[in-house]
């Protein structure tokens, strides 16, 4: 717990840790030479032991490292195949969907000819008609302009001076006459 000044419990209770170890060396039974080599005797069996401790560390964190890498490689290895898979039954659809397609372009060519065809006569049908409309329409005005010049003929005849002889006039007239039938 921390008081008002901000120490701690636990650094009071290390520093009288501290202070109780070396006052148990300075008032051991044992002389100074036994208390070293004990102190020696512990410093190196606490070594061998911080070594082994060290050593069993290094081979858990490599084991683990190892199994690590395996497992990685493992997953690495099913994700590949379940990603070829995925691939392999993509391609598999859009070739289906490919043959399908064109499965149903040969199978609407026939119909599709067929009205093509058909709207290819009708398109001919119309133009015969029209061709034959526009020809009618050109002989009807044909006969009407030729009546039309007769009758513009014939009246500038009649409204002309008689010449000295009859003949000239019904050489006109005869000649209107048969450009009216034509």
């Amino acid at each position: 717990m921390y008081d008002r000044r901000g120490y701690s419990g636990f650094g009071t209770f290390l520093l009288g840790g501290l202070f109780g170890a070396v006052l148990a060396l300075i008032f051991a039974p044992r002389t100074g030479k036994e208390t070293r080599e004990m102190l020696a005797e512990r410093a190196n069996e606490y070594w061998g032991q911080a070594g082994d401790l060290y050593s069993t560390g290094v081979g858990k964190v490599n084991e683990t490292i190892d199994t690590g890498t395996t497992t990685a490689g493992e997953k690495s290895e099913q994700l590949r195949a379940k990603i070829d898979e995925a691939r392999t039954r993509l391609q598999d659809q859009v070739a289906k969907s490919a043959q399908a397609a064109k499965d149903k372009v040969v199978d609407a060519t026939p119909v599709v000819k067929g009205a093509v065809d058909k709207a290819a006569e009708g398109t001919k049908t119309g133009v015969d008609f029209a061709a034959g409309k526009a020809a009618e329409g050109l002989d009807f005005v044909a006969k009407k302009a030729a009546t039309e010049a007769a009758e513009a003929a014939a009246e500038q005849v009649a409204e002309a001076p008689a010449p000295a002889s009859a003949a000239p006039a019904a050489a006109a007239k005869a000649s209107a006459g048969k450009a009216a039938k034509e």
